[in-house]
């Protein structure tokens, strides 16, 4: 089996153009195929780091407005305190700040800046709880509104305005590592592409050795075979490794020469006769 496998390998050749095509079509195929790699890549990172990106800045507006609201709910509070005409709570859109906490936490759900939002919506509850507590406040006159603000509101407020103040930190940082992972991303999706650059240049130095080594070579030396057969009536004896067009040529060429020489040998015999 395995003298019939040799025999039939040893039988089967390519020709000399379709090693050409062969070894071209391969340097393209590898430039292609990573060509194609770094493209989707690319394409991947890009809309996975893109779609971060957008998240981070819809949450940044919405930090920003859960902290306006907030400031100028705090402002009305003040405003009630400082002047006794007024007892009634201000109006505030609690579903709807709470609803931004909540759109808050199910975007940074599985990342880091998750617990950090819920102690948002925990200070948050805190202090509406507290501020509800105002126009019991403001109608009491054993309880001095100023003091009760400043001891007990005013605390609340401001923990809850520092976590709002370190979420929207955070998140800008969040936004900034985004935005270095799409540069990192971006040169790691042009490495396959710089790999199959150098891989197809290192395949064309290969294909110029070979086409040297095995074609430009062997035809320098049947030209010199032939210079010498014509020049100095040297037998064409050029012999090289090959199984293909070029080694079919040098055989027919050989024996071109050899049947030149015999026949010149038989003319120059039959003119010695001819002159016996």
């Amino acid at each position: 089996m395995l003298k019939k496998f040799k025999l039939r390998w040893s039988n089967f050749r390519l020709s000399l153009r379709m090693k050409i095509i062969v070894a071209l079509s391969s340097i393209s195929v590898v430039l292609l195929l990573s060509s194609i790699i770094s493209i989707l890549e690319y394409r991947r990172m890009s809309s996975y780091v893109s779609t971060l990106m957008a998240q981070d800045i819809r949450s940044i507006h919405t930090v920003e407005k859960l902290m306006s609201e907030a400031d100028s709910y705090n402002l009305d509070v003040l405003a009630v305190i400082g002047d006794d005409s007024l007892s009634e709570v201000p109006a505030f859109d609690r579903q709807g700040f709470r609803d931004g906490c909540d759109s808050l936490k199910t975007a940074f759900k599985g990342r880091r800046i998750a617990p950090l939002a819920d102690s948002v919506l925990y200070a948050y509850s805190a202090y509406m709880l507290a501020s509800t507590e105002l126009p019991d406040i403001v109608a009491s006159t054993f309880i001095n509104t100023r003091d009760w603000y400043f001891t007990r509101l005013q605390p609340l407020f401001y923990r809850l305005r520092g976590y709002l103040d370190k979420l929207n930190e955070m998140m800008y940082k969040e936004l900034q590592h985004n935005a270095s992972d799409f540069d990192h991303g971006f040169y790691r999706s042009i490495i396959p592409a710089a790999v199959a650059v150098s891989v197809g240049i290192l395949l064309v130095f290969l294909l110029l050795f070979f086409i040297l080594s095995y074609y430009v070579k062997p035809l320098y030396r049947m030209l010199e075979g032939l210079r010498d057969y014509r020049s100095f009536r040297h037998r064409y004896s050029v012999e090289f490794d090959g199984n293909d067009q070029l080694q079919d040529l040098n055989t027919e060429v050989s024996e071109l020469t050899d049947e030149n020489r015999q026949l010149r040998r038989r003319l120059a015999n039959l003119k010695q006769q001819q002159e016996q």
